[in-house]
């Protein structure tokens, strides 16, 4: 099963792709991982970059419900939940103080903590609009997706 994600282009793209979905590790970890597989950088960072905006609106419409039910259903999970908040919140300043530049910026610089599902949950938690939301939030994962693939191949280098 597996031999088939190695030897199939597009058993490769779904990997990446679902490898992008994934909080933390998002695209970040997609690109190499594509590459690795066998794919080529441009497929690796395209089918990260969807695989990354597939949660966006979903995040931006619901967290707050999904936030709210688990705080009032489960101590654990709504102590889960005020970290996730704590952390939204530790990342907002630059929001809160450039709006869209801002989320972009958050977005589009690929360290630890930052990146499309912590910009979701930041334009959430300010209520930004989602028709503002999301095309900045794909700009910022655009503009990571070329960084981490410069990266990756060798052409951006960070020492």
């Amino acid at each position: 099963m597996l031999d088939w994600f190695y030897e199939n282009t597009l058993g490769q793209i779904l990997a990446t792709l679902a490898v992008s979905v994934v909080p933390v590790i998002e695209l970040r970890g997609a690109i190499p991982i594509g590459v690795a597989l066998g794919l080529h950088p441009f497929w690796a960072m395209l089918a990260s970059i969807i695989g990354n905006m597939l949660p966006v609106p979903f995040i931006i419409l619901f967290v707050r419900h999904v936030f709210t039910w688990l705080k009032s259903h489960s101590v654990m999970a709504g102590r889960l939940v005020r970290w996730f908040e704590n952390k939204a919140h530790n990342k907002s300043a630059l929001v809160i103080k450039y709006r869209v530049v801002g989320l972009c910026l958050l977005v589009a610089v690929p360290f630890p903590g930052t990146g499309a599902w912590t910009g979701s949950l930041v334009a959430a938690l300010l209520d930004i609009p989602l028709r503002e939301a999301i095309p900045t939030i794909f700009l910022g994962v655009v503009i990571a997706g070329l960084i981490v693939t410069g990266i990756t191949c060798g052409v951006i280098t960070i020492f």
